[in-house]
Formats: C-alpha cells, sequence, structure tokens
C-alpha cells in the first residue's frame, strides 16, 4: 500500500499490534509532518526502490541460507521494507531512573544488545536523544499480550528529514522489573524489530520468537537470513520526496 500524500493535516495514528508474549509492535504514521517547525509542502513518496545491501549484510555467507529463515512471518509496512539506509543507525539508552534498577546496571544491560547486534549492521550509541534514531527507555509498555503482561514494545514513526527524504525513527519501551539477563535479551529481541525484522519467529532458537524462554538464545542464523531478506526488499524510506502536482498553483 503507497505511503499517503503528505498533506497539511492533523498527525494521526495508526495502530497495529502483533500478537506475542514478548512484545507489542506499533506504528505510529505522521501524514502532517513539519520540516525545523514550518509545514512541509505537499510531497509525494516515490514508488519503494531496493537500496544496496549493508556491506556486513553482503558479506554474509549465503552458504548459512540452507538453514532457512522465517521471512513469511514479517509483516508488511505502508513504505515497504522497515529498513535503515544510513550508517551506523544511532542508538540513545535513555537513562534509568527506576527504583532498584542502577543506571550502570541498565545501560550495561542494554549496551549488550547493541553489542549483540554489530556484526551484522552498524550501530552507535550516542549520548543524546536528539540525534538518535533508536531510543530505548526503561519504561514499561501499555497493554497486555493475551494473559500476559508485555515486557518490551517497538513503535516506529515516519517523517521527512532535512534532505525531504522519507525517513524512520524507533522508540523501544522495556519494562525495567526484570533481571539484567531478560533486560538484554528484551532489548536484543527488539532492536531485531527496530532493525527491520517486523514480525517474529515460530522457533524458540531464534532471538525474534514471539515468546519469552528461560534460557533466552542469541542471534540465530535464521534471525540474520531473514534480516537479509528484509534488505533485500524495496523501500520507500531514504528516497527523495517529489513535489504533489495536485497540490502545484495553476499557472497563467
Amino acid at each position: 500500500m503507497p505511503f499517503p500524500v503528505l498533506h497539511r493535516k492533523n498527525l494521526r495514528r495508526l495502530t497495529l499490534l502483533l500478537g506475542g508474549l514478548v512484545c507489542g509492535l506499533t506504528v505510529l504514521i505522521g501524514t502532517a509532518i513539519k520540516l525545523n517547525g514550518q509545514p512541509m509542502p505537499a510531497l509525494s513518496v516515490p514508488p519503494a526502490q531496493v537500496h544496496p545491501l549493508p556491506p556486513s549484510l553482503m558479506q554474509w555467507n549465503t552458504a548459512q541460507a540452507a538453514q532457512g529463515d522465517y521471512f513469511d512471518q514479517v509483516k508488511s509496512t505502508a513504505v515497504g521494507g522497515l529498513i535503515w539506509t544510513h550508517w551506523p543507525v544511532k542508538v540513545y539508552v535513555v537513562p534509568s531512573s527506576t527504583p532498584g534498577l542502577p543506571p550502570e546496571r541498565w545501560s550495561a544491560a542494554i549496551a549488550q544488545a547493541v553489542q549483540d547486534w554489530q556484526p551484522y549492521l552498524p550501530l552507535a550509541l550516542t549520548t543524546t536523544g536528539a540525534e538518535a534514531d533508536i531510543s530505548i527507555s526503561p519504561v514499561p509498555p501499555q497493554g497486555r499480550s493475551g494473559n500476559r503482561v508485555r515486557s518490551a514494545e517497538t513503535r516506529y514513526e515516519l517523517y521527512v528529514d532535512a534532505q525531504q527524504t522519507l525517513a524512520h525513527r524507533i522508540s523501544i519501551y522495556i519494562r525495567p522489573s526484570q533481571t539484567p539477563q531478560y533486560l538484554t535479551a528484551a532489548a536484543r529481541h527488539e532492536l531485531g524489530h527496530a532493525l527491520g525484522i517486523w514480525g517474529h519467529s515460530p522457533n524458540p532458537n531464534d532471538t525474534m520468537y514471539f515468546a519469552q524462554v528461560r534460557q533466552p538464545p542469541a542471534i540465530s542464523v535464521r534471525d540474520i537470513n531473514t534480516l537479509k531478506r528484509v534488505y533485500e526488499q524495496p523501500t520507500q524510506l531514504g528516497w527523495p520526496l517529489k513535489p504533489n502536482p495536485e497540490s502545484t498553483p495553476a499557472q497563467g
């Protein structure tokens, strides 16, 4: 489904919750997008196109593709593949002020999850949220998944950047009342969503398995096979927007 033409309208939200015991996935789509506080002229997004693979995925050993993937479980988005097109992707860890969760324990648990994904996509921790592509907060997600309280949630929002390119940013919320092991596991899982795997694996040996397990798995070959397939898909993200002919005043 093509992304709607960007007009000067109020921000509206479309919520998509995918089943699972670990997390909920939420999309916030802005149809009124401002640049430096000023309304954007009406623009339209070009057709979805394929970006070059990041070097780390280009070098991924294709012989391991025989182990399979779960790409058929990845949900389509309004803009195609939910991928990053600039590197490194900047990750901001919001400091913890939660009683019982020392800031250093929280930061270390999340930094480990970022490090776990580093071999596959370039990530960089940043000390300011203003320049972050992905922010991770020690805030309990809202709602439940089935009969269980969610341990984490990932949301994305579309916007137009300074180069008038369609872009996205990610917000991750993690329930802070977990052991460091499960904080890292939740962050590792949610980062998988944030990096483009907008869905869940049915295999408990994958980090993107839909439920929390007693011994959280590491990132698997199947996880990376799926990630690579996601980055081979066309997307409207990362491409410059064009003036909408319907919004151009008539001449003469």
